[in-house]
């Protein structure tokens, strides 16, 4: 049995996947890990280059989703295949460093109370991605997507926890899901991810159930992995309103805070 399942999910993005998996295929402990890449009904000629270029790598399989039924679904499709005591979620445009999946899967036999842990996540430029987060306001959520951000800094660097060092460990709110290690048995316990979230909001909410079922959620940048700068969430007011993938994002934050309304 793996001691790893790492997940990676494609959408239209399949050199971006392979890049990632030669990463994975590069971690120090290769050989304890299988690799699950999802093709998330693409559309596209996703399939071919994948089979193409991933053939022949040991303990690898493509899976084909029928239907696009969005990112957690996708990745659970994936979840219901892993055999692993831990579970990998890393997006095509991450790549780890070699050594990062060794020091994540250390730091997690070490702390059994550990439910999800994550990377330091650095663009391209070297700068370091804001990606371990305290729960916003739906005010937050709202503001850092338009020019009120700038009207309410101290309300975007408590959110974003500007103000903590991107280089000491420490438990958080929650993480981005671009690329988190999860417990097979806390994720048993919470049910995976929900499906009512397409995309945007489900690493939230995951997170935010494994903390109330006794787990910790865990910055962890002793671990690294390079992130892409540009993402499906940028943009301001305009795209938010205009363009498919800012609709998404509406719908899931209010879903998202319609289902935590009550919660203290």
């Amino acid at each position: 049995m793996p001691l790893v399942s790492t997940l990676v999910l494609n959408y239209r993005t399949p050199l971006q996947a392979v890049r990632c998996v030669q990463a994975l295929r590069a971690q120090s402990i290769a050989d304890r890990m299988e690799i699950l890449v999802i093709d998330n009904h693409s559309n596209d000629d996703s399939i071919a280059i994948l089979r193409a270029r991933l053939k022949n790598i040991p303990n690898l399989r493509i899976l084909e989703s029928r239907k696009n039924e969005g990112y957690g679904q996708g990745n659970e499709l994936g979840m219901r295949q892993a055999r692993g005591r831990y579970i990998l979620i890393v997006n095509p445009d991450n790549e780890l460093m070699p050594d990062a999946l060794e020091k994540m899967t250390k730091e997690m036999d070490e702390h059994p109370d550990i439910g999800i842990l994550a990377p330091k996540l650095i663009h391209e430029d070297g700068s370091v991605r804001s990606s371990a987060r305290a729960l916003p306001t739906f005010f937050d959520a709202i503001i850092k997507r338009t020019m009120f951000s700038r009207v309410f800094p101290a309300r975007m660097d408590r959110y974003l926890e500007r103000q903590m060092n991107p280089n000491q460990d420490r438990d958080v709110d929650w993480v981005v899901g671009a690329c988190i290690l999860i417990r097979r048995t806390a994720l048993e316990t919470i049910g995976g991810f929900d499906p009512r979230f397409f995309l945007f909001f489900e690493d939230m909410d995951l997170c935010r159930r494994c903390k109330n079922a006794g787990y910790r959620v865990r910055y962890f940048p002793k671990a690294v992995a390079s992130d892409q700068k540009r993402r499906l969430s940028e943009g301001g007011a305009f795209s938010v309103l205009f363009h498919k993938t800012g609709r998404i994002h509406i719908a899931s934050a209010v879903k998202y805070f319609w289902k935590w309304r009550n919660a203290v």
